[in-house]
């Protein structure tokens, strides 16, 4: 079959098409003909071993895929590894069935960005009814959907940022009540003034370094930040915990591989309120590109540029 595959870590000149082995399900493991797989943030990390779990060589990339299996069902799936290939395997609990009204990239789109976007909102910052919310990458996969969805649970102003007019222009059209210009100097005062002059309540941020640091500052008393990325690969300054009393702040970290030691199956639920949403039309996945394998170095190069905005999948007949 043919597949990407890494056999050196480091950028998207790593990323070789090559053929290899179809795998094998063994007990407990379900073999799944794709038909898109997911492109990630975080494949650029695994590429370079820079994430928070740590990778092997040789290695095929991507943690999702959507298809087929041998018996016909439609399942989307999570598999750690091996999505970017015509052949994927992935443990039989993390297969999800996919109703008939969400589209692949619908379906590739909820099950970690709009999982990301669902777990944040719902379990990191549990998020009120008339709170504001600050959702930085606003263009992103998990931006675009956590705007939708802030907006559906009642948010009372969602506030987007993004790089570029159009990216803030597609936030706009989500359902964000403003965006700002991700490259505000001064983002704290930025953030203030878009909420009419009062500090926010929720922050969801995924860029790291200044933006980190100015968005905490700029919550309201018992305002919540929930970080979930890096994508500047500038670390925040350390937080000393007494400096959270100063406005009774909460930072929270969110990875999506701990809901699955969780208590009850918090994943499904999620998916299932998602895709529901999905096939209602009220929650859309904003399709950010389709790439053949051979395209795979385009893909990470658009993503670690920032260029890229919604879901992007690779075709692995292409």
């Amino acid at each position: 079959m043919r597949a990407v595959q890494i056999t050196e870590f480091g950028g998207p000149e790593v990323l070789n098409v090559t053929e290899l082995p179809e795998p094998e399900a063994g007990p407990g493991r379900v073999l799944i003909n794709v038909s898109r797989a997911g492109i990630n943030y975080a494949d650029t990390h695994q590429a370079e071993n820079s994430y928070l779990s740590k990778a092997s060589l040789p290695l095929v990339p991507g943690g999702e895929a959507v298809g087929t299996t041998p018996d016909g069902r439609r399942v989307v799936a999570l598999l750690g590894t091996g999505g970017y290939a015509e052949k994927a395997v992935a443990p039989e609990e993390m297969a999800w069935d996919v109703p008939d009204a969400v589209d692949d990239v619908t379906a590739l789109g909820m099950v970690v960005q709009g999982a990301s976007a669902w777990l944040l909102l719902r379990r990191s910052v549990h998020l009120a009814e008339g709170e504001s919310v600050v959702v930085h990458a606003a263009a992103g996969g998990v931006g675009t959907l956590a705007v939708q969805l802030a907006k559906a649970w009642g948010a009372g102003r969602v506030i987007a940022t993004a790089s570029s007019e159009d990216k803030r222009a597609l936030a706009l059209d989500l359902g964000a009540d403003v965006a700002v210009d991700a490259n505000e100097p001064d983002m704290k005062a930025a953030l203030i003034d878009a909420n009419g002059g009062k500090r926010v309540d929720v922050v969801l941020e995924m860029t790291g370094g200044e933006v980190t640091d100015q968005s905490l500052r700029a919550l309201a008393p018992f305002g919540r930040l929930a970080f979930y990325g890096m994508a500047s690969r500038k670390p925040p300054t350390p937080v000393q915990p007494a400096a959270l009393m100063a406005h009774s702040t909460t930072i929270a970290g969110m990875w999506l591989a701990h809901v699955f030691q969780l208590p009850g199956d918090v994943m499904r639920t999620a998916l299932g309120e998602l895709f529901a949403l999905a096939a209602d039309g009220r929650l859309r996945v904003v399709a950010g590109g389709e790439y053949g394998l051979t395209g795979v170095r385009e893909a990470h190069e658009a993503l670690r540029s920032r260029r890229t905005t919604g879901k992007l999948v690779l075709d692995p007949a292409r």
